[in-house]
């Protein structure tokens, strides 16, 4: 008895590690059920359907920079239930979102209108003179051009920044 059951656990043991037998393996998704014999559709795989979504079919230029301005954005109307800071009315509330509104938009038609604006390398290295003179190696910016900041760091002939 001791013996048959050492077979038989050996016979079973082999087998869970013998290599499966090759099945029919296919991600093809059989979804569309024939309803009539004369519409015929390729069964297409899960993968080929997914990567072929165009989401954005309906709205193409939704995602584009500058489409906020085609929506119907605006601020909503407030009513008796709405949230008004304390030491404000409602109209002085109400005034308030609207021309913090109108900054947005201002702000954002102005970065808009930058868009897309950049500098030629190739029009900026002939007007730096790198393709016929090295002056520009001997400047105090080196070649580089510096941005404009918001503050006169130079200070004053009677402020000075040193320490």
């Amino acid at each position: 008895m001791k013996v048959v059951a050492l077979f038989l656990s050996l016979i079973i043991s082999a087998q869970a590690f013998a290599p499966m037998e090759p099945g029919r393996s296919s991600t093809s998704l059989n979804a569309i059920k024939k309803k009539a014999p004369v519409e015929k559709k390729e069964n297409i795989s899960i993968f080929r359907r997914v990567a072929n979504m165009d989401l954005f079919a309906p709205k193409s230029t939704q995602n584009d920079y500058g489409a906020r301005n085609k929506k119907d954005l605006s601020v909503g109307a407030l009513s008796k239930k709405s949230y008004i800071p304390n030491g404000l009315s409602k109209a002085q509330y109400d005034k308030l979102r609207k021309t913090e509104q109108k900054k947005k938009q201002a702000n954002y038609k102005r970065n808009v209108a930058k868009a897309g604006v950049f500098i030629d390398y190739t029009d900026w290295y002939i007007e730096r003179g790198t393709d016929t003179k090295d002056s520009w190696k001997k400047s105090v910016t080196n070649g580089h051009r510096m941005a404009k900041t918001k503050y006169d760091w130079q200070g004053d002939n009677d402020q000075k920044f040193n320490k």
